[in-house]
Order: C-alpha cells, then structure tokens, then sequence
C-alpha cells in the first residue's frame, strides 16, 4: 500500500512536483503541484483539499483533466498515511484547526496569493475550510464545497470502536470489517471501490485518533462571516453524506450557491468541471 501515498504521479504527460512540507516542528505533510502549460495569467491557482483518509487514486481522472489548463495544488492532510511525524502524535494532532494552520503553511511555504485561489475539497476537505473562512484563517477567490460535514456523528456501533481501549493490533484487524459495512451502506459503484481502497491504506493509529477528535467536533451554527464566494455541492444518492445537512450548511453560508450532481463519484471525474466552470462563470 506504501506506493499509493508517495511518488509524483504522472498524468497525460503532466508530472506532478511532490513536496512533503514542513507544517510545523517534526511534522511534514504531502503536496502535489502541477503547472499547466496552458494557464493564462489570471487564471489563477486551484488548491485542491480531499477528503478524509482520501487516496489520490480517487481523484485521478478529474485532476488528468483539470491540470491540462489550471495551475493545481492538491494537499493531503494530516491524518493520512502520507504524512510524516518525527515524534508520538496526539488527538489534538488532528484537531480542525490544526488541519487549517497546515493548509495556511503550505500556502505560505509555495508563495501562493491567497486572493486569486479556486479551492475544490471534500468531505473533511470542505469542513476546515469553512470552519477557516469563517473565523477569517484562510480565503480566496472561490470555494466548490462538496458534501461537507456539519459534524461527525458515526453510527453507535462504530464509536463503541474508536472509543474502545483495544490494542492497536485489534483495530487493524477491525479495518476489514468497517470497509464491509462501509460497501453496505454505499449505493454508488464507484464511491464504494474510493472508500474500500481508502480504508485499507490508512494509518490505523492516525486515522484513530482522528476519529476521536472528529466525534467532538460540530461547524458553528453561524456562518454569516464568510466572505468566501462558495457554491456547496452534493449528490441525494449519496447515502453516507446527510443531504439535509448538507443542505443546512449551505443556507447558512451568505450567498452561497448549491450545485446537485448525479453522484458522488461523478464529483470524482472530469464531467464535473462543466458545473465547476458554470459556477466561476458567475463570480464578479
């Protein structure tokens, strides 16, 4: 699985620069960069954030097409296997803030001008950076939202997991199963073969503790000091994503607009860029 979560992926002839950048004192984490040739100068930069645990296998076919005209950035945080610690992690390693601090150094490390960036995240991906702009950490130019999280209510049977005090060997015996229930829950093809894969590349230990500090974590109810032109995209076939709340999210963002795609996986490819482009077509 090692070979997933390292390498400067080649797409159509596009390499990628990869980065492992030092986030803070003893903790580094992975950035792709790709230039495109064909980018005019106001074209800006599009700083992609996935979603939790998300593999860049997943994303593949959208970021093939995507680098052939836009400058991009795709950030892995922190608790995916990619990341490198020089020392013990903690909960609070995982925290929402501290995911968005990494966001801001890795902004600040390649020199990008804040002002002219189109982000596109997801999931975990699409929470900090609300949470961010809200409270003024991080802005940009535009902001595709796709099935962000208001908040991360696990099922019952599956916080008795990450709170039980099991070794570490008993949890990643474990990992096999959740992917099981994971597909059971899954209507889409396509979203269950990303998550299945995603599952069984993680970091045990990381993605625990993550889940620990997760499940205490709710987005503020108010989200009118986003400045942030934001568009919130989801899928109602996508079943491990409350539409509702999702929905509640983006009425709660001052004009933002809500963009409904077939699936979650269509979000994943290139047919997805029409919406994206249709949305920035829009923007002052």
């Amino acid at each position: 699985m090692e070979g997933l979560w390292n390498g400067p992926p080649v797409l159509d002839g596009h390499v990628a620069d990869e980065h492992w950048i030092e986030v803070e004192s003893g903790v580094s984490i992975r950035v792709l960069v790709w230039d495109a040739e064909e980018s005019g100068p106001d074209s800006g930069t599009v700083v992609m954030v996935p979603g939790w645990g998300s593999l860049f296998e997943g994303w593949r076919p959208l970021v093939t097409e995507w680098v052939k005209s836009r400058h991009l950035i795709y950030i892995e945080t922190r608790e995916k296997a990619s990341s490198k610690f020089n020392r013990r992690i903690s909960k609070d390693d995982f925290s929402i803030e501290r995911h968005s601090k990494d966001i801001a150094a890795v902004l600040e490390a390649l020199d990008v001008d804040r002002t002219n960036i189109d982000w596109y995240s997801s999931s975990l991906g699409s929470t900090l950076l609300i949470d961010a702009f809200e409270k003024g950490d991080l802005g940009g130019r535009s902001s595709v939202l796709l099935a962000p999280n208001p908040d991360f209510k696990f099922p019952l049977w599956s916080r008795m997991i990450i709170y039980s005090p099991l070794p570490l060997v008993a949890f990643r015996k474990m990992v096999g199963f959740v992917a099981w229930v994971v597909n059971r829950r899954t209507k889409e093809e396509g979203q269950k073969v990303r998550y299945r894969r995603a599952l069984l590349a993680q970091d045990v230990p990381r993605m625990l503790l993550s889940a620990r500090w997760n499940l205490g974590y709710s987005l503020p109810e108010d989200l009118s000091h986003i400045e942030v032109p934001c568009a919130v995209m989801t899928a109602t076939s996508d079943t491990l994503h409350d539409f509702d709340k999702v929905q509640r999210i983006a009425d709660a963002i001052p004009n933002c607009r809500m963009i409904k795609v077939p699936s979650n996986q269509y979000a994943h490819e290139p047919d997805v860029l029409g919406e994206i482009r249709e949305f920035h077509s829009t923007l002052p």
